[in-house]
């Protein structure tokens, strides 16, 4: 098979209503208030390694760990989504706040070539002393991919100049050379950013250091151990900041990385790992780092994923307990999670063109990321329950806004997943209005796609070539669409004859040529494994890419959790103007418990029912008006 690889976002320019809608806002207003929240919290001040350092804004916790070491991963990843933003329309006032921000890493970077403020500032002497929990090489990565971003968008190499300096440092500090230290991240980050780097710059050098951290996890004598053992010897035998969990599993490094076969530990850190670990497998051609990514997929697919494409349900270690845990009203499934399984299902999906990664790509992004960004675009989920008792509501920063630049940086970069290319080949994976020119068997093709989806699945597709050209055109077929058809110039292809969830139409093309593609998105009932006690006898609803909720503001009279769907129930799709400037709706018969008669905690006679409806919205637009209870897997009657 050829291979494929994606197009650059800043080679797509999108134009259906959804993405438009979302990427402006996300221009106007969520990044232009990130800057001032970065500013109010102390963050942007913290880059000028302010002498005397301030109190600390964030105290540290029992164990003597304070999340303000990761305050320059959160400027990285502001960097870097604002750099998207720049490449779909120029602004110089937000060019000139990334350039401030670029002379104060140059001023604060060490002559040596360190650059992490928060050891530079405070604990000068501390540097690469706990690689296990204070993440200088996660800081690196976050800051590496900003300043990727801002060179490719604006041609401007400074930044990537001192993160290159940054990074020669830490070569020669680590590594299985004479004199080098084996330590690697205990929060993995870097390796996707150097993975990005190669691919920009194709110096050896980067993907060497990948590998090396790749290939080092896990392996024994374990370097945390090592590294707390210095750290003990320095301070008289304390271990001044404590490891809150009982093994390595919570940084996927309990064992070496093709031994790994079960998803362990914080969702975020593992989603990351996977994604460059898919990624090395892809470039070097490493079977038995592939198939360990294929186990790992299948382990989260079959046993650990909500159907939101949230990721973790546990808040005590922001990721993984045992398999089939996945509580509702207690679900952490943090925003972050679903962006990184985003990542990691990209790259499984360029290690083979197999649409059941791209079938996750397309539900995370719609779904678990997407609710994690307000309709205003000033506000944010950190975790995303699949049911409320009416109390969470989103806030307007947090403590650890790790996700509320992680949901920016998608969003502006979104274009970026929807088509992959190959010498001969184009590959479309998502739907919404694109468009492209890609150089495909030696001529220059002009591709068109326009939908409405995820509303419709009506799809037009133009193919444009400047000269007729044989090259393939792949189109996905979701996995929840079972009776897709497809016409080449009003003349029929068969749609089953798709293979591994893509029909390829290989034909020699002209101008002119016309593709329509329909995806059939009648509404129906999930039901969730045996094993998930927790959804026994409920439902949940969905319609194409989209998961559907019941919120109180469109069910009046209190708790939504007081309706049961009767099983024969149809689902009806309505198209609403009203709401969220259209969206499509559900509706459905319902029963509904009347508790106005209820007096005490139990008794022996049954609630009563009456007959009644829902409207269910999208799971994404959830918690947009107001607090209220709302309800995804819904009980069956």
């Amino acid at each position: 098979m050829a291979r494929y690889a994606p197009v650059n976002f800043s080679d797509i320019t999108l134009n259906g209503k959804f993405w438009t809608e979302r990427l402006e806002t996300v221009l106007t207003r969520t990044i232009p208030s990130q800057h001032v929240k970065l500013g109010e919290t102390g963050i942007l001040e913290s880059l000028t390694l302010p002498d005397p350092p301030p109190p600390l804004r964030l105290p540290r916790h029992a164990n003597g760990f304070t999340v303000q070491v990761f305050w320059d991963s959160d400027v990285g990843k502001w960097v870097e989504a604002a750099s998207y933003a720049l490449a779909h329309r120029r602004d110089e006032d937000i060019e000139a706040k990334i350039d401030k921000i670029v002379d104060d890493l140059a001023n604060a970077q060490a002559d040596d070539g360190y650059l992490n403020c928060w050891y530079l500032g405070r604990e000068p002497d501390n540097r690469w002393t706990n690689l296990r929990d204070n993440h200088e090489m996660y800081n690196a990565g976050h800051l590496l991919e900003g300043a990727i971003a801002y060179f490719l968008v604006t041609g401007r190499r400074r930044f990537l100049d001192i993160m290159e300096r940054y990074l020669d440092h830490i070569y020669a500090r680590f590594g299985t050379g004479p004199g080098q230290e084996r330590g690697y991240g205990g929060h993995e980050e870097i390796e996707i950013a150097l993975m990005k780097l190669y691919h920009l710059t194709g110096e050896k050098k980067h993907l060497d250091f990948c590998i090396y951290l790749i290939d080092e996890r896990g392996r024994q004598p374990h370097y945390y151990d090592i590294e707390r053992e210095r750290r003990e010897a320095r301070n008289g035998g304390v271990d001044t900041q404590r490891y809150s969990f009982k093994d390595y599993e919570y940084s996927q490094s309990h064992k070496p990385v093709r031994e790994q076969d079960k998803v362990v530990g914080h969702a975020v850190r593992a989603m990351y790992l996977y994604t460059a670990m898919a990624d090395l497998a892809a470039e070097i051609e490493d079977e038995a780092l592939k198939r360990a990514c294929e186990t790992l997929w299948k382990d989260v697919m079959e046993t650990k994923m909500y159907v939101t494409a949230g990721l973790g349900p546990s808040a005590h270690n922001e990721g993984f307990t045992h398999d089939f845990d996945l509580p509702n009203q207690t679900a952490y499934a943090e925003t972050c999670a679903s962006v990184a399984l985003i990542f990691w299902a990209q790259k499984m999906l360029h290690l083979d063109l197999d649409g059941q990664y791209a079938d996750i790509l397309e539900l995370a992004l719609f779904n678990g990321a997407l609710s994690g960004l307000s309709r205003d675009g000033t506000s944010y989920f950190y975790a995303n329950p699949l049911e409320s008792d009416g109390t969470p509501e989103r806030w307007d920063w947090h403590m650890c806004p790790c996700c509320t630049m992680n949901v920016s940086r998608l969003v502006a970069s979104v274009g970026g997943y929807f088509i992959s290319r190959a010498d001969d080949g184009v590959a479309f994976h998502l739907y919404g209005g694109s468009e492209t020119t890609l150089d495909l068997a030696g001529t220059q093709v002009e591709l068109s796609e326009n939908s409405n989806y995820p509303w419709s699945g009506d799809i037009e597709i133009a193919v444009d070539p400047a000269e007729q050209a044989e090259f393939t055109v792949n189109l996905r077929i979701p996995g929840w669409c079972h009776d897709a058809s497809v016409t080449v110039n009003g003349e029929t292809v068969d749609a089953k004859a798709a293979s591994k969830g893509y029909l390829a139409i290989r034909r020699t093309w002209q101008a002119g040529d016309q593709i329509t593609l329909s995806l059939p998105m009648p509404p129906v009932k999930l039901y969730a494994h045996p094993h998930v006690i927790m959804d026994a006898g409920r439902v949940a609803l969905k319609r194409g890419p989209l998961v559907y909720c019941i919120e109180e503001a469109d069910n009046a009279g209190g708790w939504v959790q007081r309706f049961k769907l009767p099983r024969d129930a149809d689902l009806e799709a309505a198209t609403r103007a009203d709401l969220f400037d259209g969206i499509v709706t559900l509706k459905s018969k319902a029963l509904e418990i009347n508790e106005g008669d209820w007096r005490t905690l139990y008794r022996t006679r049954p609630p009563q029912e009456s007959e009644s409806e829902v409207t269910a919205i999208p799971y994404y637009l959830w918690a947009n008006r107001g607090k209220g209870t709302m309800l995804v897997w819904v009980p069956e009657a």
